[in-house]
């Protein structure tokens, strides 16, 4: 089956750092658009940042210029390295991993989340 496990969530005091990981399981994400989500509580799940297969990425404007995507195919894992986090930053943070399907049709598999706590 597919999992997509995080790791790396924990508490950090603000301008900290933090490096969360990604393995997946049952899927090569070599085929797929990675993305890291997070949802604060009483807030809608957001895209942090993606990165594509060519190697573009995408981040929120909330976190552009403190956070970086990256992707490693051989070890079948995403990460997001968080620099200068903010108490607004506190979330559970998701992976995603998604693909067009021959169909035309968007497939997207989630991890468990992990929690990220910046104290204020």
């Amino acid at each position: 089956q597919v999992q997509l496990v995080e790791s790396g969530g924990g508490l950090v005091q603000p301008g900290g750092s933090l490096r969360l990981s990604c393995t997946a399981s049952g899927i090569s994400l070599s085929g797929y658009i990675m993305g890291w989500y997070r949802q604060a509580p009483g807030k809608e799940r957001e895209l942090v940042a993606n990165i594509i297969g060519s190697g573009g990425t995408n981040y929120a404007d909330s976190v552009k210029g403190r956070f970086t995507i990256s992707r490693d195919n051989a070890e079948n894992a995403v990460y997001l390295q968080m620099n200068s986090l903010k108490p607004e930053d506190t979330a559970v943070y998701y992976c995603n991993a998604g693909r067009l399907t021959s169909a035309g049709r968007f497939v997207k598999y989630w991890g468990q989340g992990t929690q990220v706590t910046v104290s204020s």
